[in-house]
């Protein structure tokens, strides 16, 4: 499903949480939706999903505006970070009630996944810990085979495997099947690997746009002695610096193989290092 987003702005009173922003996405891929806190990403997702209305501006899927759209609705999953659920219903029937809006509905995976998490299927959703609650939303969000699925930091409770094997189950379910999984989290290292492109956003407006692959290749840290550092990043585009006893390293967007011929150490820029970065140049200008 293609996805227009068009000069979207979108005002809570004195606050812009969204400004004049527009991309396209083309087609199913893993995206990574960063940012820091307030950059706008939950808005952005609410108003994708169809939950809110936009100030300004437009976003339409298959030509299509998302709110109030049934037929588009079907396609879309959102799961939150939380209060997802009807609090007293039981889990089985949260499941029961979304097999029946989502078309593509894939039952045999939520039972899998219900093992897989060890969740009582009778127990009242007020009941759940956090973590089987962020369970039960990764369950919904993965079984509803949604040609849209959205994440907005779904594992909050879950412990560290727990959330590596969401990633592997994630990746696995993609691979059989393409959708638009777009993923917004701030744990960023642990799932970075999955992301085919990313969308950095700060401070309501879109920063960066670009596939993860051409990231890894553009971005790059410079390590060496301060003054040899200096000397070759004095007409690069230098993200950040960072010294430490006559040592410096320098992300910078640049050729890494020019570094490295002038005896400098050169690693790629983790996209989480990237994001903060990119988010404390915009700030600081």
């Amino acid at each position: 499903m293609r996805i227009e987003v068009k000069n979207l702005s979108k005002r809570y009173k004195d606050q812009e949480a969204l400004k004049n922003v527009s991309f396209t996405l083309d087609e199913p891929k893993i995206y990574g939706l960063l940012g820091r806190n307030g950059a706008g990403k939950t808005t952005f997702m609410n108003i994708l999903s169809g939950q809110i209305l936009a100030s300004g501006g437009e976003i339409v899927i298959d030509g299509e505006n998302p709110f109030d759209n049934q037929r588009l609705t079907e396609s879309i999953c959102l799961i939150k970070e939380g209060d997802n659920f009807k609090k007293d219903l039981k889990v089985k029937n949260v499941l029961k009630i979304y097999s029946y809006f989502y078309p593509k509905w894939d039952q045999e995976l939520a039972d899998e996944l219900i093992k897989e998490y060890n969740l009582n299927v009778n127990a009242k959703v007020k009941a759940l810990s956090k973590g089987m609650e962020s369970a039960l939303g990764i369950i919904v969000g993965l079984a509803s085979k949604a040609p849209i699925t959205i994440f907005d930091e779904p594992y909050i409770g879950l412990d560290a495997p727990s959330r590596k094997r969401f990633y592997e189950i994630l990746l696995n379910e993609y691979q059989m099947e393409k959708r638009t999984i777009i993923f917004s989290t701030h744990l960023i290292d642990e799932v970075s690997l999955l992301f085919e492109e990313v969308l950095i956003l700060s401070e309501g407006s879109l920063l960066l746009k670009e596939e993860a692959e051409a990231i890894r290749d553009k971005a790059c840290a410079v390590s060496g002695k301060k003054g040899e550092v200096e000397k070759f990043i004095q007409d690069k585009d230098v993200l950040e610096r960072k010294q430490f006893a006559g040592m410096m390293t320098a992300y910078i967007f640049g050729d890494g193989e020019e570094a490295r011929a002038n005896g400098l150490s050169v690693e790629g820029v983790p996209i989480q290092e990237l994001m903060i970065a990119l988010t404390s140049r915009k700030e600081g200008a």
